[in-house]
């Protein structure tokens, strides 16, 4: 069946989102923006976003999408806390926000029919990102260097933090690495993304993000290793790569991994056990228990929080945690059953990362990357509309072999 072919409008309203989600606290940058410029700028995307989703779908065609249910599920409880101000209008101002953008998801999803259109979408916006992060490290690289984050890359141009962009790279590394195994896309095309991203992910000393690309790649050519000569073959010899590299370089790899840290900082997963410690000892009402205090900006006592399920839980209640590892169980299911194939094996990939990445990072309870990357999931695993049937059944052709060499294969 021929895909459904989706206008220009679609992947611009895509980029929008990605936009959208970059935030606007983060590092100083070379040209000192307002924080009410880059708010501004962002929130004025999504509202672009969803005007051109919804120019690109008039009819507002859509597709039926339990990740999508769920999601507009959890607007209930965050408005509820929400109503009561007690987090003031920023709580009601991120509601809308919220509901914002999972309704240009929803028409956006008339086009998720199972391949990989949104995986290109995908990687190009976020190449896109990264490299406005190599041009300020080009530019200016004491502010992308700075001692402030140790060292750790930062956007310069774009107040980007090193778990942003570390995130970032992972992503479209895993990504490109499945597309180029499964014929879809040439070997210098994937080249071109995956080594500088290698690089900026290396300069970021991002741990979440290494071990999530690393376990995701595991599970998503895991998936693979029965059906594909290459996902065979690609695994063999990361094996051994990584075999003669921690024999080889493991000291250098044990003090990129600690950063310099004390075991005492190390342990307590540079800070954040505290924070989380103090938010579950804080007392709440059986309101809060339930719908949580509103939406905020994912801090607790002035610190960031880190941990998607206990900012999910502090903003909607346990109401929210059980929307969201809903979220998560359902995509899990739904991938553990289709049949093996490069779609499923991109949708594995991400929601493994982002489930690991969970732990340690905010952002699944609220307008953030990592539900653009459960989206770009939920499309890889949308069943294909039916094809009309046709009038006259087509004639039988024999079909041949294709010699790897001759099959087509697009550019990233």
């Amino acid at each position: 069946m021929e895909r459904e072919h989706a206008p220009r409008a679609v992947q611009t309203a895509w980029g929008l989102l990605v936009l959208n989600t970059l935030g606007s606290a983060g590092a100083e940058t070379i040209v000192p923006l307002p924080r009410s410029l880059i708010q501004m700028v962002t929130m004025g995307s999504l509202v672009a976003a969803f005007a051109l989703a919804l120019l690109a779908n008039p009819r507002l065609r859509i597709r039926a999408s339990a990740f999508l249910f769920l999601l507009t599920l959890l607007l209930v409880p965050s408005l509820i806390a929400s109503a009561g101000l007690g987090s003031g209008f920023g709580a009601l101002f991120r509601c809308a926000r919220l509901a914002l953008f999972i309704g240009t998801l929803w028409l956006l999803s008339r086009w998720w029919d199972g391949g990989p259109r949104f995986v290109r979408y995908h990687i190009r916006m976020y190449f896109v990102v990264l490299g406005s992060v190599a041009a300020g490290l080009v530019i200016s690289p004491g502010a992308a260097l700075p001692e402030l984050y140790g060292g750790r890359l930062v956007g310069a141009l774009w107040p980007l933090t090193p778990p942003q962009i570390g995130q970032y790279a992972a992503v479209i590394i895993g990504l490109a690495v499945l597309l180029a195994l499964g014929g879809r896309t040439d070997r210098r095309s994937a080249a071109v993304v995956i080594v500088p991203a290698l690089v900026l992910l290396a300069l970021t000393h991002t741990r979440t993000a290494t071990l999530g690309l690393l376990v995701g790649l595991v599970l998503a050519i895991g998936s693979l290793f029965l059906t594909s000569a290459a996902a065979r073959r690609f695994f063999t010899w990361a094996v051994v790569g990584a075999a003669v590299v921690a024999v080889g370089f493991g000291s250098a790899l044990q003090a990129w991994f600690l950063r310099g840290q004390s075991q005492e900082n190390f342990s307590s997963l540079t800070g954040r056990a505290k924070v989380w410690d103090a938010l579950l000892a804080a007392p709440r009402t059986p309101a809060e228990y339930v719908f949580g205090a509103g939406l905020g900006d994912k801090s607790f006592g002035g610190l960031p929080i880190d941990n998607s399920w206990l900012a999910v839980f502090q903003e909607q209640g346990m109401t929210g945690v059980v929307l969201v590892a809903a979220v998560i169980v359902v995509l899990g299911v739904v991938a553990l059953l289709r049949p093996p194939s490069l779609s499923r094996a991109c949708a594995i990939f991400l929601i493994s990362y982002c489930a690991l990445a969970s732990y340690t990072e905010a952002g699944l309870g609220d307008a953030s990357p990592y539900l653009l990357h459960l989206a770009v999931a939920a499309s890889l695993l949308a069943t294909p509309a039916p094809a009309a049937p046709l009038s006259l059944p087509a004639p039988a052709v024999p079909r041949r072999r294709v010699p790897r060499w001759a099959r087509k294969t697009e550019v990233i």
